[in-house]
């Protein structure tokens, strides 16, 4: 094998795979090395949702819409189920109803695609959503739903047949020191490199991850079944998710809601809970999340937090007879204050990490924004 490469990438999760995609649409020679035999982090531990809704206007927001347009091609190109599902955030309370209707008023010339609708209009969308109660909600048609665990093993294939992608998973690359790349097989010669690890701060570089505040969030999710069959339609949440991304963190009105959430339930607060809940193209239900952030992860799961999730979600979407055909926890790394963490620790080394959750997300308008400077 010709051990020659323009581009190493390290790190097989979605950061790494849209560098890589990015890079190869240049024309460039790339090696993508990854310690396993298949992903297995946090790119495939999420619900799979790409989230504009979630981010703030500016950067956050034209850079998911970016991603957006580059995941419509590759799941076209690459033959992977995508669903335009669009999302509700569905208000049950005044003060989760006046936080979406101060959100449109504050942003609503900032490039977000969402208006509020009364509850017919909503039950029109999804009509499994809880009817009692709901008094509007704010519909986005920008957000879309992959199924992570088969997109992104799906992806790093498609590249090696359609640019001709170096795909050497299995790999642990021990040293990058350009122009060499060494790996605990072989040596690569390479004139750049992108070092895309995730929660993995110790194995390449740990000097330059210590001297930034970047951290580790641990989140625990389920994946569910009825005895019926049921299309939710767009991915789903309620008010709680209203305190938990930055797009709502200007509203005023949000911080009566966050003391009432408090107040109702302390420990909602304690783990971190959110819930979101979107469908896969088998018809099950991907639902989380819980956010603990440490420096080590707690390898223990709570069944705590699983029933406090479970419990939320009766709150808009009423689940009767389903089995839990999953648990599952997914680590993420977070840097906080800021959207993603780049790292030059020589020349031609780049380290893109800290997205916080929001990879699929944001990934392939970040990874457009990097290459687009070599």
């Amino acid at each position: 094998m010709n051990r020659t490469a323009d581009v190493a990438i390290i790190g097989g999760g979605i950061v790494g795979l849209a560098h890589a995609y990015m890079a190869l649409r240049r024309g460039l020679r790339v090696v993508l090395f990854d310690r396993e035999e298949f992903a297995i982090g946090a790119s495939v531990r999420n619900f799979g949702m790409i989230w504009p809704i979630g981010q703030e206007p500016g950067i956050g927001l034209d850079r998911a819409m970016r991603s957006r347009h580059h995941w419509n091609e590759v799941a076209t190109e690459a033959g992977i189920w995508c669903n335009p599902s669009g999302s509700l955030h569905l208000a049950y309370n005044e003060d989760e109803e006046e936080v979406l209707e101060e959100f449109i008023a504050m942003y609503s010339n900032s490039g977000y695609q969402c208006k509020m609708i009364d509850p017919a209009s909503a039950i029109a969308k999804s009509n499994y959503i809880k009817k009692d109660g709901l008094k509007s909600a704010l519909w986005s048609d920008t957000e879309m739903t992959v199924y992570p665990r088969e997109a992104i093993r799906r992806i790093p294939i498609w590249l090696e047949e359609k640019y001709g992608l170096v795909r050497l998973f299995g790999q642990v690359v021990t040293e990058v020191m350009l122009p060499y790349v060494r790996t605990t097989r072989e040596l690569w010669h390479a004139e750049r490199a992108v070092i895309c690890s995730g929660a993995d701060f110790e194995t390449l570089f740990p000097y330059e991850y210590e001297q930034h505040n970047l951290i580790k969030c641990k989140l625990q999710m389920m994946k569910i079944t009825t005895n019926v069959a049921m299309n939710i339609g767009p991915s789903l949440c309620a008010g709680l998710t209203l305190r938990h991304y930055s797009a709502f963190s200007k509203c005023k009105s949000l911080q009566k809601l966050s003391e009432r959430f408090d107040n109702e339930n302390p420990k909602l607060k304690e783990h971190g809970i959110h819930i979101l809940v979107s469908q896969n193209n088998d018809g099950e239900l991907i639902i989380g999340d819980s956010h603990h952030y440490f420096k080590t992860v707690e390898p223990f799961d709570s069944e705590e937090v699983n029933e406090i999730i479970l419990t939320y979600l009766q709150n808009f979407l009423p689940v009767d007879n389903y089995k839990i055909l999953e648990r599952w926890h997914g680590i993420y790394p977070k840097f906080p204050g800021h959207l993603n963490l780049l790292l030059e620790p020589s020349p031609g080394v780049q380290i893109v990490n800290g997205l916080g959750g929001a990879g699929m997300t944001l990934s392939f308008g970040l990874a457009e924004e990097i290459v687009s400077k070599w």
